[in-house]
Protein backbone atom coordinates (compact mmCIF):
# COMPACT_ATOMS: atom_id res chain seq x y z
CA UNK A 1 0.00 0.00 0.00
CA UNK A 2 1.45 3.38 -0.81
CA UNK A 3 1.73 5.72 1.65
CA UNK A 4 0.24 8.94 1.59
CA UNK A 5 1.38 11.20 4.19
CA UNK A 6 3.11 13.76 2.75
CA UNK A 7 5.01 14.98 6.29
CA UNK A 8 3.88 17.94 8.47
CA UNK A 9 1.96 20.41 6.49
CA UNK A 10 0.96 18.53 3.50
CA UNK A 11 -2.47 19.69 3.40
CA UNK A 12 -1.04 22.71 1.38
CA UNK A 13 0.69 22.24 -1.92
CA UNK A 14 3.85 23.89 -0.35
CA UNK A 15 3.70 21.49 2.56
CA UNK A 16 4.11 18.76 -0.20
CA UNK A 17 7.11 20.26 -2.23
CA UNK A 18 9.26 21.01 1.21
CA UNK A 19 8.37 17.34 2.41
CA UNK A 20 9.29 15.70 -0.79
CA UNK A 21 12.40 17.80 -1.17
CA UNK A 22 13.42 17.12 2.38
CA UNK A 23 12.89 13.21 2.06
CA UNK A 24 14.29 12.76 -1.31
CA UNK A 25 16.31 15.90 -2.45
CA UNK A 26 17.87 14.28 -5.57
CA UNK A 27 14.98 12.05 -6.61
CA UNK A 28 13.97 13.33 -9.91
CA UNK A 29 9.78 14.72 -10.05
CA UNK A 30 9.60 16.94 -13.22
CA UNK A 31 10.92 16.76 -16.55
CA UNK A 32 9.80 18.19 -19.99
CA UNK A 33 10.12 17.60 -23.87
CA UNK A 34 13.31 20.01 -23.68
CA UNK A 35 15.26 17.62 -22.05
CA UNK A 36 15.33 19.62 -18.78
CA UNK A 37 14.62 18.16 -15.07
CA UNK A 38 14.43 19.12 -11.59
CA UNK A 39 15.08 17.00 -7.99
CA UNK A 40 12.96 17.99 -5.55
CA UNK A 41 15.18 19.80 -3.84
CA UNK A 42 16.16 22.25 -7.36
CA UNK A 43 11.75 22.73 -7.82
CA UNK A 44 11.29 23.50 -4.12
CA UNK A 45 14.24 26.01 -4.76
CA UNK A 46 13.43 26.85 -7.68
CA UNK A 47 9.54 27.61 -6.53
CA UNK A 48 11.05 29.75 -3.98
CA UNK A 49 13.09 31.92 -5.98
CA UNK A 50 10.36 32.57 -8.15
CA UNK A 51 8.23 33.23 -5.38
CA UNK A 52 10.49 36.00 -4.29
CA UNK A 53 10.44 37.47 -7.67
CA UNK A 54 6.97 37.94 -7.72
CA UNK A 55 7.83 39.41 -4.36
CA UNK A 56 9.62 42.34 -6.25
CA UNK A 57 6.77 42.89 -8.59
CA UNK A 58 4.53 43.81 -6.02
CA UNK A 59 2.36 40.26 -5.86
CA UNK A 60 1.21 39.83 -2.06
CA UNK A 61 -0.02 37.16 0.11
CA UNK A 62 -4.04 37.26 0.03
CA UNK A 63 -3.97 38.43 -3.62
CA UNK A 64 -5.00 36.72 -6.69
CA UNK A 65 -2.40 35.68 -9.73
CA UNK A 66 -3.64 34.40 -13.39
CA UNK A 67 -1.70 32.64 -15.18
CA UNK A 68 -1.89 31.26 -18.86
CA UNK A 69 1.25 28.81 -19.46
CA UNK A 70 1.84 25.75 -21.86
CA UNK A 71 2.81 21.97 -20.45
CA UNK A 72 6.18 22.88 -19.76
CA UNK A 73 8.72 23.44 -16.51
CA UNK A 74 7.64 26.96 -15.62
CA UNK A 75 4.02 26.05 -15.41
CA UNK A 76 4.73 23.70 -11.82
CA UNK A 77 7.22 26.22 -10.83
CA UNK A 78 5.33 28.68 -11.26
CA UNK A 79 2.22 26.82 -9.46
CA UNK A 80 4.64 25.83 -6.61
CA UNK A 81 6.19 29.80 -6.05
CA UNK A 82 1.94 30.71 -5.85
CA UNK A 83 1.73 28.36 -3.04
CA UNK A 84 5.02 29.59 -1.37
CA UNK A 85 2.96 33.18 -1.45
CA UNK A 86 0.07 32.46 0.02
CA UNK A 87 -1.64 33.54 -3.13
CA UNK A 88 -5.06 32.12 -5.18
CA UNK A 89 -4.07 30.77 -8.48
CA UNK A 90 -6.17 31.24 -11.54
CA UNK A 91 -4.66 28.55 -13.45
CA UNK A 92 -6.15 29.13 -17.30
CA UNK A 93 -5.74 26.85 -20.23
CA UNK A 94 -3.85 28.12 -23.39
CA UNK A 95 -6.20 27.74 -25.84
CA UNK A 96 -8.28 30.41 -24.24
CA UNK A 97 -8.91 33.67 -26.50
CA UNK A 98 -9.77 37.30 -25.82
CA UNK A 99 -13.03 37.17 -24.93
CA UNK A 100 -12.88 34.11 -22.36
CA UNK A 101 -9.39 35.05 -21.20
CA UNK A 102 -11.05 38.90 -20.63
CA UNK A 103 -14.34 37.60 -18.56
CA UNK A 104 -12.19 35.67 -16.24
CA UNK A 105 -9.91 38.22 -15.16
CA UNK A 106 -12.80 40.80 -14.39
CA UNK A 107 -14.42 38.32 -12.81
CA UNK A 108 -11.10 37.47 -10.67
CA UNK A 109 -9.46 40.90 -10.57
CA UNK A 110 -5.78 39.30 -10.44
CA UNK A 111 -2.76 41.37 -9.02
CA UNK A 112 -1.06 39.99 -12.11
CA UNK A 113 -1.48 38.12 -14.92
CA UNK A 114 1.45 35.84 -16.42
CA UNK A 115 1.43 34.71 -19.84
CA UNK A 116 4.17 33.85 -22.32
CA UNK A 117 4.71 36.86 -25.09
CA UNK A 118 3.65 34.12 -27.89
CA UNK A 119 2.83 30.45 -28.30
CA UNK A 120 2.02 28.52 -31.18
CA UNK A 121 1.71 31.20 -33.05
CA UNK A 122 -0.69 33.62 -30.93
CA UNK A 123 0.09 36.69 -29.42
CA UNK A 124 -0.54 36.37 -25.71
CA UNK A 125 1.77 39.22 -24.08
CA UNK A 126 -0.96 41.44 -26.84
CA UNK A 127 -3.89 39.94 -25.28
CA UNK A 128 -3.02 41.03 -21.61
CA UNK A 129 -1.39 43.64 -21.96
CA UNK A 130 -4.93 45.47 -23.43
CA UNK A 131 -7.01 43.34 -20.70
CA UNK A 132 -5.92 45.80 -17.88
CA UNK A 133 -4.42 43.98 -15.39
CA UNK A 134 -0.75 44.23 -14.51
CA UNK A 135 0.76 41.62 -16.92
CA UNK A 136 4.04 39.44 -16.44
CA UNK A 137 5.47 38.33 -20.08
CA UNK A 138 7.40 35.36 -20.68
CA UNK A 139 9.64 34.90 -23.45
CA UNK A 140 9.10 31.17 -24.09
CA UNK A 141 9.94 31.30 -27.65
CA UNK A 142 12.24 28.50 -29.16
CA UNK A 143 14.29 25.59 -27.22
CA UNK A 144 14.65 26.38 -23.52
CA UNK A 145 18.38 26.19 -21.67
CA UNK A 146 18.62 24.56 -18.76
CA UNK A 147 17.28 27.55 -16.10
CA UNK A 148 13.61 28.49 -15.71
CA UNK A 149 11.84 31.59 -17.59
CA UNK A 150 10.39 33.10 -14.47
CA UNK A 151 11.52 36.21 -12.92
CA UNK A 152 13.78 35.32 -9.43
CA UNK A 153 13.79 37.33 -6.40
CA UNK A 154 16.31 36.72 -3.43
CA UNK A 155 14.03 33.83 -0.97
CA UNK A 156 15.24 35.45 2.44
CA UNK A 157 13.08 38.25 1.45
CA UNK A 158 9.79 35.87 1.65
CA UNK A 159 7.20 36.01 4.54
CA UNK A 160 6.77 33.27 6.80
CA UNK A 161 4.73 30.28 4.68
CA UNK A 162 1.09 30.22 5.21
CA UNK A 163 0.22 27.91 7.31
CA UNK A 164 -1.37 24.74 6.43
CA UNK A 165 -4.82 23.43 7.10
CA UNK A 166 -6.11 27.02 6.12
CA UNK A 167 -9.85 26.59 4.47
CA UNK A 168 -9.34 29.10 2.18
CA UNK A 169 -10.24 29.30 -1.53
CA UNK A 170 -6.27 28.76 -2.82
CA UNK A 171 -7.50 27.69 -6.30
CA UNK A 172 -9.81 29.00 -9.17
CA UNK A 173 -10.54 26.37 -11.83
CA UNK A 174 -12.90 27.71 -14.81
CA UNK A 175 -15.17 25.11 -16.27
CA UNK A 176 -15.00 24.99 -20.07
CA UNK A 177 -18.19 26.43 -20.68
CA UNK A 178 -18.67 25.89 -24.87
CA UNK A 179 -22.35 27.57 -24.99
CA UNK A 180 -22.28 30.24 -22.06
CA UNK A 181 -19.87 31.96 -20.52
CA UNK A 182 -17.09 29.65 -17.98
CA UNK A 183 -18.25 29.34 -14.58
CA UNK A 184 -14.83 29.79 -11.70
CA UNK A 185 -14.96 26.81 -9.48
CA UNK A 186 -12.90 28.00 -5.67
CA UNK A 187 -11.11 25.00 -3.82
CA UNK A 188 -8.92 24.74 -1.12
CA UNK A 189 -5.63 22.70 -0.83
CA UNK A 190 -6.97 20.28 0.75
CA UNK A 191 -10.08 19.72 -1.74
CA UNK A 192 -7.19 19.41 -4.76
CA UNK A 193 -5.01 17.63 -2.93
CA UNK A 194 -7.64 15.02 -2.16
CA UNK A 195 -8.12 14.48 -5.56
CA UNK A 196 -4.16 13.68 -5.62
CA UNK A 197 -4.55 11.16 -3.45
CA UNK A 198 -7.24 9.63 -4.69
CA UNK A 199 -4.67 9.31 -7.89
CA UNK A 200 -2.54 7.56 -5.85
CA UNK A 201 -4.83 4.98 -3.81
CA UNK A 202 -7.12 4.20 -7.16
CA UNK A 203 -4.07 4.05 -9.64
CA UNK A 204 -1.42 2.33 -7.58
CA UNK A 205 0.92 5.36 -7.75
CA UNK A 206 4.52 4.70 -6.41
CA UNK A 207 8.46 5.90 -6.96
CA UNK A 208 8.89 4.16 -10.43
CA UNK A 209 6.18 5.50 -12.14
CA UNK A 210 6.16 7.72 -15.23
CA UNK A 211 3.20 9.91 -16.36
CA UNK A 212 3.73 11.58 -19.64
CA UNK A 213 1.41 14.71 -20.09
CA UNK A 214 0.28 16.11 -22.95
CA UNK A 215 -2.56 17.94 -22.22
CA UNK A 216 -3.05 21.62 -20.60
CA UNK A 217 -1.37 21.46 -16.78
CA UNK A 218 -3.77 24.28 -16.28
CA UNK A 219 -6.69 21.83 -16.01
CA UNK A 220 -7.59 20.88 -12.69
CA UNK A 221 -5.41 17.76 -13.54
CA UNK A 222 -2.23 19.60 -13.17
CA UNK A 223 -2.35 19.83 -9.39
CA UNK A 224 -3.59 16.54 -8.98
CA UNK A 225 -0.80 14.60 -10.98
CA UNK A 226 2.07 17.08 -9.53
CA UNK A 227 0.78 16.38 -6.06
CA UNK A 228 0.77 12.62 -6.24
CA UNK A 229 4.02 12.37 -7.56
CA UNK A 230 5.16 14.60 -4.90
CA UNK A 231 3.34 12.32 -2.40
CA UNK A 232 4.15 9.33 -3.32
CA UNK A 233 7.36 9.89 -5.52
CA UNK A 234 7.63 8.99 -9.34
CA UNK A 235 8.09 11.90 -12.29
CA UNK A 236 5.53 14.08 -14.67
CA UNK A 237 7.08 14.54 -18.05
CA UNK A 238 5.36 17.67 -19.25
CA UNK A 239 4.96 18.14 -23.04
CA UNK A 240 3.89 21.54 -24.45
CA UNK A 241 0.87 19.94 -27.24
CA UNK A 242 0.16 16.42 -28.83
CA UNK A 243 1.29 15.67 -31.96
CA UNK A 244 -0.12 12.02 -32.54
CA UNK A 245 2.73 11.76 -35.40
CA UNK A 246 5.35 12.38 -33.34
CA UNK A 247 4.61 12.97 -29.55
CA UNK A 248 4.05 9.29 -28.62
CA UNK A 249 7.17 7.90 -29.70
CA UNK A 250 9.02 11.51 -27.58
CA UNK A 251 7.09 9.76 -24.85
CA UNK A 252 8.27 6.67 -25.40
CA UNK A 253 11.85 7.78 -24.50
CA UNK A 254 10.97 8.35 -21.33
CA UNK A 255 10.14 4.90 -20.26
CA UNK A 256 6.15 6.00 -18.92
CA UNK A 257 4.51 3.11 -17.02
CA UNK A 258 0.80 5.49 -17.55
CA UNK A 259 -0.15 6.46 -19.90
CA UNK A 260 -3.81 8.72 -20.62
CA UNK A 261 -6.21 10.65 -21.06
CA UNK A 262 -8.74 10.60 -24.08
CA UNK A 263 -9.58 8.55 -27.01
CA UNK A 264 -7.64 10.71 -29.16
CA UNK A 265 -4.36 9.89 -27.50
CA UNK A 266 -5.50 6.45 -27.35
CA UNK A 267 -5.76 6.04 -30.90
CA UNK A 268 -2.96 8.06 -31.06
CA UNK A 269 -0.44 5.31 -29.08
CA UNK A 270 -2.15 2.12 -30.97
CA UNK A 271 -0.34 3.90 -34.12
CA UNK A 272 2.57 4.57 -33.09
CA UNK A 273 2.98 1.16 -31.49
CA UNK A 274 2.00 -0.22 -35.04
CA UNK A 275 4.49 2.25 -36.69
CA UNK A 276 6.92 0.51 -34.12
CA UNK A 277 6.45 -3.13 -34.62
CA UNK A 278 9.27 -4.37 -32.96
CA UNK A 279 11.38 -5.64 -31.32
CA UNK A 280 9.94 -5.58 -28.32
CA UNK A 281 6.87 -3.14 -27.44
CA UNK A 282 7.50 0.55 -28.04
CA UNK A 283 6.00 1.43 -24.25
CA UNK A 284 7.31 -1.72 -22.22
CA UNK A 285 6.91 -0.44 -19.16
CA UNK A 286 3.39 0.84 -19.36
CA UNK A 287 1.16 -0.63 -16.61
CA UNK A 288 -1.96 0.95 -16.99
CA UNK A 289 -3.87 3.59 -19.07
CA UNK A 290 -6.47 5.75 -17.88
CA UNK A 291 -8.96 7.56 -19.27
CA UNK A 292 -9.77 10.71 -17.97
CA UNK A 293 -11.42 13.58 -19.56
CA UNK A 294 -13.87 11.62 -21.64
CA UNK A 295 -15.34 7.99 -21.64
CA UNK A 296 -13.35 5.79 -23.96
CA UNK A 297 -15.76 3.20 -26.43
CA UNK A 298 -15.52 0.01 -25.70
CA UNK A 299 -13.55 -1.05 -28.98
CA UNK A 300 -11.07 1.40 -27.96
CA UNK A 301 -11.03 -0.02 -24.59
CA UNK A 302 -10.42 -3.54 -26.33
CA UNK A 303 -8.04 -2.03 -28.95
CA UNK A 304 -5.36 -0.78 -26.35
CA UNK A 305 -5.35 -4.04 -24.69
CA UNK A 306 -4.58 -5.72 -27.03
CA UNK A 307 -1.64 -3.54 -28.73
CA UNK A 308 -0.34 -2.01 -25.36
CA UNK A 309 -0.42 -5.35 -23.29
CA UNK A 310 -2.56 -3.88 -20.97
CA UNK A 311 -5.16 -5.28 -18.88
CA UNK A 312 -7.21 -2.58 -20.16
CA UNK A 313 -8.55 1.47 -19.82
CA UNK A 314 -8.97 2.81 -15.70
CA UNK A 315 -12.13 4.51 -16.03
CA UNK A 316 -12.61 7.49 -13.74
CA UNK A 317 -14.92 10.25 -13.54
CA UNK A 318 -14.49 13.80 -12.06
CA UNK A 319 -15.51 17.29 -12.94
CA UNK A 320 -13.77 20.91 -12.04
CA UNK A 321 -15.55 21.18 -9.46
CA UNK A 322 -15.42 17.49 -8.10
CA UNK A 323 -12.16 16.06 -9.00
CA UNK A 324 -12.11 12.18 -9.14
CA UNK A 325 -15.42 11.17 -7.83
CA UNK A 326 -14.49 7.75 -8.75
CA UNK A 327 -12.20 5.47 -10.26
CA UNK A 328 -11.61 2.00 -11.07
CA UNK A 329 -8.54 0.08 -10.56
CA UNK A 330 -5.52 -1.57 -12.52
CA UNK A 331 -6.75 -4.88 -10.66
CA UNK A 332 -10.34 -4.19 -11.62
CA UNK A 333 -11.60 -7.66 -13.57
CA UNK A 334 -13.59 -5.63 -16.00
CA UNK A 335 -11.93 -2.51 -16.98
CA UNK A 336 -13.65 0.53 -18.79
CA UNK A 337 -17.04 -1.53 -18.09
CA UNK A 338 -17.96 1.46 -15.47
CA UNK A 339 -15.86 4.68 -14.11
CA UNK A 340 -15.67 2.31 -10.82
CA UNK A 341 -16.08 3.07 -7.10
CA UNK A 342 -16.63 6.33 -5.32
CA UNK A 343 -13.12 7.79 -4.04
CA UNK A 344 -12.09 8.00 -0.36
CA UNK A 345 -15.04 10.09 1.31
CA UNK A 346 -17.07 10.25 -1.32
CA UNK A 347 -21.05 9.53 -0.94
CA UNK A 348 -23.30 9.77 -4.15
CA UNK A 349 -27.18 9.69 -4.30
CA UNK A 350 -28.93 9.41 -7.29
CA UNK A 351 -32.41 12.01 -7.71
CA UNK A 352 -34.41 11.53 -10.99
CA UNK A 353 -31.69 9.74 -12.14
CA UNK A 354 -28.74 12.57 -11.74
CA UNK A 355 -25.77 11.68 -9.88
CA UNK A 356 -25.23 13.78 -6.59
CA UNK A 357 -22.24 14.01 -4.50
CA UNK A 358 -20.66 15.10 -1.38
CA UNK A 359 -16.90 14.74 -0.11
CA UNK A 360 -13.74 16.19 0.83
CA UNK A 361 -12.76 17.12 -2.86
CA UNK A 362 -16.04 18.94 -3.20
CA UNK A 363 -15.48 23.12 -4.52
CA UNK A 364 -16.09 26.15 -2.22
CA UNK A 365 -18.81 27.03 -4.80
CA UNK A 366 -17.89 29.54 -7.35
CA UNK A 367 -16.72 32.98 -7.77
CA UNK A 368 -20.27 34.41 -9.13
CA UNK A 369 -22.11 33.39 -5.43
CA UNK A 370 -25.27 33.62 -7.84
CA UNK A 371 -24.66 30.42 -9.53
CA UNK A 372 -24.31 28.20 -6.20
CA UNK A 373 -28.23 27.61 -5.70
CA UNK A 374 -28.73 25.98 -8.68
CA UNK A 375 -25.07 23.79 -8.42
CA UNK A 376 -26.29 22.44 -4.82
CA UNK A 377 -29.66 21.46 -3.84
CA UNK A 378 -31.28 22.03 -0.66
CA UNK A 379 -29.50 19.35 1.37
CA UNK A 380 -25.65 20.24 0.22
CA UNK A 381 -25.39 18.23 -2.11
CA UNK A 382 -23.72 19.09 -5.17
CA UNK A 383 -25.78 18.44 -8.34
CA UNK A 384 -23.16 17.21 -11.61
CA UNK A 385 -25.40 17.07 -14.30
CA UNK A 386 -24.62 13.38 -15.25
CA UNK A 387 -26.97 11.01 -15.74
CA UNK A 388 -26.12 7.55 -13.91
CA UNK A 389 -26.67 4.41 -12.32
CA UNK A 390 -24.81 2.76 -8.99
CA UNK A 391 -24.80 -1.03 -9.58
CA UNK A 392 -25.06 -3.64 -6.51
CA UNK A 393 -21.00 -3.82 -6.00
CA UNK A 394 -20.70 0.19 -5.76
CA UNK A 395 -19.56 0.83 -9.41
CA UNK A 396 -21.24 3.61 -11.15
CA UNK A 397 -22.21 4.07 -15.02
CA UNK A 398 -22.69 7.63 -16.68
CA UNK A 399 -25.34 6.64 -18.85
CA UNK A 400 -25.53 11.18 -20.06
CA UNK A 401 -25.77 14.41 -19.32
CA UNK A 402 -28.66 16.22 -18.12
CA UNK A 403 -28.18 18.77 -20.98
CA UNK A 404 -26.84 15.78 -23.66
CA UNK A 405 -30.60 14.30 -24.01
CA UNK A 406 -32.66 14.72 -27.26
CA UNK A 407 -36.34 15.08 -27.23
CA UNK A 408 -38.02 13.24 -29.41
CA UNK A 409 -41.75 13.12 -29.65
CA UNK A 410 -41.87 13.78 -26.15
CA UNK A 411 -38.91 10.98 -25.87
CA UNK A 412 -35.98 11.29 -24.19
CA UNK A 413 -33.33 10.17 -26.17
CA UNK A 414 -29.70 9.79 -24.09
CA UNK A 415 -27.30 10.87 -26.75
CA UNK A 416 -24.21 8.76 -24.84
CA UNK A 417 -26.90 5.65 -25.56
CA UNK A 418 -26.94 6.34 -29.39
CA UNK A 419 -22.65 7.19 -29.30
CA UNK A 420 -21.96 4.09 -27.66
CA UNK A 421 -24.36 1.99 -30.55
CA UNK A 422 -22.58 3.80 -33.18
CA UNK A 423 -18.88 3.52 -32.39
CA UNK A 424 -19.28 -0.41 -32.08
CA UNK A 425 -19.50 -0.20 -35.56
CA UNK A 426 -16.50 -1.16 -38.02
CA UNK A 427 -16.11 1.33 -40.10
CA UNK A 428 -16.56 4.14 -37.48
CA UNK A 429 -13.49 5.47 -36.12
CA UNK A 430 -15.32 8.24 -34.02
CA UNK A 431 -18.86 9.49 -33.29
CA UNK A 432 -21.16 11.87 -31.29
CA UNK A 433 -24.80 12.43 -31.26
CA UNK A 434 -26.57 15.91 -31.04
CA UNK A 435 -30.35 16.97 -31.58
CA UNK A 436 -31.71 18.73 -34.57
CA UNK A 437 -35.04 21.22 -34.50
CA UNK A 438 -37.50 19.56 -36.40
CA UNK A 439 -41.01 20.92 -36.64
CA UNK A 440 -42.92 17.77 -36.32
CA UNK A 441 -40.97 15.51 -33.64
CA UNK A 442 -39.38 18.57 -31.82
CA UNK A 443 -36.21 17.07 -32.55
CA UNK A 444 -34.50 14.41 -34.33
CA UNK A 445 -31.28 12.14 -33.54
CA UNK A 446 -28.17 13.65 -35.88
CA UNK A 447 -25.03 11.02 -35.99
CA UNK A 448 -21.61 12.93 -36.26
CA UNK A 449 -19.26 10.78 -37.30
CA UNK A 450 -15.52 10.03 -38.76
CA UNK A 451 -14.76 7.18 -40.56
CA UNK A 452 -12.11 4.98 -40.86
CA UNK A 453 -9.76 5.36 -43.09
CA UNK A 454 -9.36 3.05 -46.16
CA UNK A 455 -13.03 1.76 -45.06
CA UNK A 456 -16.23 1.97 -47.59
CA UNK A 457 -18.73 4.99 -47.11
CA UNK A 458 -20.52 5.20 -44.26
CA UNK A 459 -24.45 5.82 -44.73
CA UNK A 460 -27.00 6.95 -42.49
CA UNK A 461 -29.32 3.51 -43.73
CA UNK A 462 -26.23 1.73 -42.79
CA UNK A 463 -25.81 3.36 -39.43
CA UNK A 464 -29.40 2.99 -38.34
CA UNK A 465 -29.56 -1.05 -39.28
CA UNK A 466 -26.24 -1.25 -37.13
CA UNK A 467 -28.01 0.47 -34.22
CA UNK A 468 -30.98 -1.85 -34.25
CA UNK A 469 -28.84 -4.79 -34.45
CA UNK A 470 -27.12 -2.86 -31.34
CA UNK A 471 -30.14 -3.31 -29.70
CA UNK A 472 -31.23 0.55 -29.46
CA UNK A 473 -35.08 1.26 -29.77
CA UNK A 474 -36.19 2.09 -33.54
CA UNK A 475 -36.90 6.00 -32.30
CA UNK A 476 -33.08 6.15 -31.08
CA UNK A 477 -31.50 5.56 -34.18
CA UNK A 478 -30.12 8.12 -36.21
CA UNK A 479 -32.37 10.30 -38.90
CA UNK A 480 -29.80 12.61 -40.13
CA UNK A 481 -25.64 11.87 -40.87
CA UNK A 482 -23.11 14.17 -40.98
CA UNK A 483 -19.40 12.53 -41.82
CA UNK A 484 -16.39 15.01 -40.56
CA UNK A 485 -12.76 14.28 -40.63
CA UNK A 486 -12.42 14.87 -36.97
CA UNK A 487 -14.50 15.71 -33.87
CA UNK A 488 -13.50 18.82 -33.00
CA UNK A 489 -12.48 18.31 -29.02
CA UNK A 490 -11.02 20.88 -25.94
CA UNK A 491 -7.25 19.77 -24.91
CA UNK A 492 -8.53 17.13 -22.48
CA UNK A 493 -10.51 15.20 -24.84
CA UNK A 494 -14.11 16.60 -24.37
CA UNK A 495 -16.40 16.94 -27.59
CA UNK A 496 -17.19 20.34 -28.50
CA UNK A 497 -20.84 19.69 -29.08
CA UNK A 498 -22.32 23.21 -29.80
CA UNK A 499 -19.91 22.94 -32.90
CA UNK A 500 -21.41 19.97 -34.17
CA UNK A 501 -24.91 20.98 -33.35
CA UNK A 502 -23.77 24.06 -35.41
CA UNK A 503 -22.32 21.42 -38.61
CA UNK A 504 -25.89 19.47 -37.96
CA UNK A 505 -27.78 22.53 -38.61
CA UNK A 506 -25.66 23.55 -41.80
CA UNK A 507 -26.18 20.33 -43.42
CA UNK A 508 -29.94 19.97 -42.11
CA UNK A 509 -30.57 22.58 -45.13
CA UNK A 510 -28.83 19.68 -47.76
CA UNK A 511 -30.81 16.61 -49.49
CA UNK A 512 -30.02 13.50 -47.09
CA UNK A 513 -27.90 11.21 -48.26
CA UNK A 514 -29.50 7.56 -48.26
Amino acid sequence: MTEFSGGPGSVSLWGLVEAAARARPDDIVLADDHGRSLTTAAFRDAAERAAAGLLDLGVRPGDALSWQLPTILEAPVLMAACARLGVTQNPLIPVLREREVGFIVDQVGPRLLVVPETWRGFAHGEMARALGPQALVLDLEGTPGPGIRLPAGDPGALPPATAAGEPRCRWIYYTSGTTADAKGARHTDASVLQAARNVIERHHKGPADVSPAAWPFAHIGGVSTLGSVLIAGGRMVMFESFDPATTPERMAAHRPTILGSATPFFHAYIAAQRRHGGPGPLFPDVRVCISGGAAVPEPVNREVAEVLGVPGVIGAWGLTEFPVASSETPDDPRLGSTVGRPTEGVRVRIVDGELRLKGPQCFLGYVDASLDAEAFDEDGWFRTGDLGEVHGDGRISITGRLKDVIIRNAENISALDVENALLTHPDVADAAVVGVPDARTGERVCAVVVARPGGPEVTLAGLSRHCLAEGLARFKTPERLVVVDRLPRNPMGKILKNELRAAALESAAKPEKP
